[in-house]
């Protein structure tokens, strides 16, 4: 790669998360996962909306949060949606969550020169709850507790540091995902507007919004 490709490359790279908090906690004890995820969207300085989703549902067990360009995050999604009906089509049986993370692990690697500007947490559950956090070029972490991304992760990974534990209710998760992103939102101005939470469990997808100031 050129220099010059490198840095037009490297900038919107630079730019894409500072907007957003998005987290996701693994419930060992309920089997279920919890995400999480502020509703502003801004364009620079600018605030665009006020009523962003950026928990995408992928399907009755799994989603996705979006940090980065809203657009390129959809596409991802929905790539991944007609991936996981063709698998279960062919295969009579969920598509694992590993097998969802690695599908966009390749789409996002085959994609470095001309990256999709995203980082994205994965999640949901098949023998057991699973996290996985990915950066643009394809990169997949797992966590076994907890994650967070965009400019507000920082402040949100406190709040869940210190107050994560592998034994808490569907609700006390939600609660502690909440007071991670409301507490991101108090200190970063990128975020707010209320917060998105996903739950995924044995019972399936469910979705809340909570108020900025419930």
């Amino acid at each position: 790669m050129l220099p010059n490709q490198w840095s037009m490359q490297r900038e919107p790279l630079a730019t894409a998360f500072h907007g957003t908090t998005t987290v996701g906690l693994i419930l060992p004890r309920e089997n279920a996962v919890i995400l999480a995820a502020d509703k502003r969207a801004t364009a620079g300085n600018y605030i665009a909306s006020r009523r962003a989703k950026k928990i995408l549902k992928i399907t009755d067990y799994a989603g996705m949060t979006i940090s980065g360009l809203v657009a390129d995050a959809q596409a991802l999604a929905d790539t991944l949606r007609e991936n996981a009906r063709y698998y279960e089509i062919v295969n009579s049986k969920r598509m694992p969550i590993l097998g969802l993370a690695t599908l966009l692990s390749n789409i996002l690697f085959s994609s470095r020169w001309y990256p999709y500007v995203v980082q994205l947490i994965v999640a949901g559950v098949d023998a057991k709850p699973r996290l996985y956090v990915l950066d643009p070029y394809g990169s997949i972490t797992e966590e076994n507790e907890y994650a967070a991304t965009g400019s507000g992760s920082p402040i949100a990974l406190g709040v869940l540091e210190s107050l994560y534990r592998k034994e808490l209710t569907v609700e006390e998760g939600v609660k502690l995902a909440v007071e991670a992103v409301r507490a991101a939102i108090s200190r970063d101005s990128a975020s707010g507007d209320g917060i998105d939470v996903a739950v995924i469990g044995t019972t399936g997808y469910e979705e809340r919004n909570i108020p900025l100031k419930a």
